[in-house]
């Protein structure tokens, strides 16, 4: 008999087959089977949150397919698990790729392939996805695009890898011991993190206890990816805290769904952290004391008892929006001296 969480990945299966060969009629009656008429469907900045898989669709999968005709779903990661409040998860993590045809989100078209890293979380009740939360790393379209309206990234920009084992893709039976244990240990690596820097310096956290030495941590256009602990610290969590040193501090208004299966966990929550923008150094956003969420939803891979590999995407959009700075709005000033037509390119080898 089949165990619940291998079920609950097998009903999206059609779903992301519809979106391998991306098609508008079989996308669209795959989220209605998969769905309620209520289900919550919740994007990042500026998607926003719909109700109803038309309205998810018309908002969101609509103006991508637009943009990319050619467009395939590449999932990396398939995991699903239950969370401590005994809701059902399923995580996908992996990437939108096509040819880059028309505008997106005023983001000029380029004429050629471009990828985009997508983590979406199912939530399940009986047999219905109720919930979901999704983020698309929308900057990592806009720097293929060349129209980077940010600051610079500190870490390595990429095309983001799957897993280095390239066992992702759960299919065998649920293993509920492993998956709690592996789930434990990113719960507690979590717990030492937020000691620092409220409780000492950087050796409360305990990283190698928790970490491989040859972690990738890969982390969303904008902030790019960090190799081995010092990496990680100095390309993300170093300016991180500076900038917001109150971390884990504020649990108002936020949530954090962990959930493990094998060697794998995730966490999803709309938002998982509340904090305080009091430093400078991160994303050259002033310091200007404003409370932010955040939304930032990961998956990690375990390898001999550490952390091998960490995937990390952020809204940076959502966070930029929240202290005033429309990133679109000067996307828009680059776009003056830009074509925004449709790039019609010649079909076959003949001109």
């Amino acid at each position: 008999m089949i165990d619940r969480f291998s079920y609950l990945k097998s009903l999206i299966v059609p779903l992301r087959q519809a979106m391998y060969d991306f098609s508008e009629a079989r996308v669209r009656k795959e989220l209605k089977r998969l769905s309620t008429p209520d289900t919550l469907f919740r994007l990042s900045h500026p998607f926003g949150d719909t109700n109803g898989a038309d309205q998810h669709y018309e908002a969101a999968l609509a103006p991508l397919f637009d943009a990319l005709p050619d467009m395939e779903r590449r999932d990396h990661i398939v995991i699903a698990g239950k969370d401590d409040q005994g809701n059902d998860w399923v995580g996908c993590c992996g990437t939108y790729t096509g040819t880059f045809i028309a505008p997106f989100l005023d983001i000029a078209p380029t004429g050629h392939l471009v990828h985009m890293r997508f983590h979406e979380f199912y939530r399940f009740e009986a047999d219905k996805m109720v919930e979901l939360q999704a983020l698309w790393d929308i900057p990592e379209l806009m720097m293929q695009a060349n129209a980077w309206p940010m600051s610079p990234s500190l870490g390595r920009e990429w095309h983001v890898p799957g897993p280095a084992t390239q066992d992702g893709l759960k299919t065998s039976p649920h293993p509920a011991r492993t998956s709690a244990d592996t789930c434990q240990h990113i719960v507690d690596m979590i717990e030492h993190l937020q000691r620092h820097p409220a409780e000492g310096g950087p050796e409360v956290m305990e990283m190698e206890r928790f970490w491989h030495p040859r972690m990738n941590w890969y982390g969303p256009a904008g902030i790019g990816t960090g190799r081995g602990i010092a990496g990680f610290r100095n390309w993300h969590q170093i300016p991180f805290l500076r900038a917001m040193p109150d971390r884990g501090k504020s649990n108002e208004g936020i949530s954090a769904h962990f959930f493990g299966d094998g060697n794998y966990a995730a966490v999803t929550g709309w938002p998982t952290m509340r904090q305080t923008l009091t430093g400078d150094g991160w994303l050259g956003i002033a310091p200007n004391g404003q409370a932010v969420s955040i939304r930032s939803l990961d998956f990690w891979r375990i390898e001999e008892g550490l952390i091998r590999e960490n995937w990390v995407l952020i809204d940076l959009l959502d966070i930029y929006r929240q202290l005033g700075v429309d990133v679109f709005a000067r996307l828009r000033e680059f776009n003056k001296a830009r074509n925004l037509d449709r790039a019609e390119l010649l079909k076959g080898i003949h001109a």
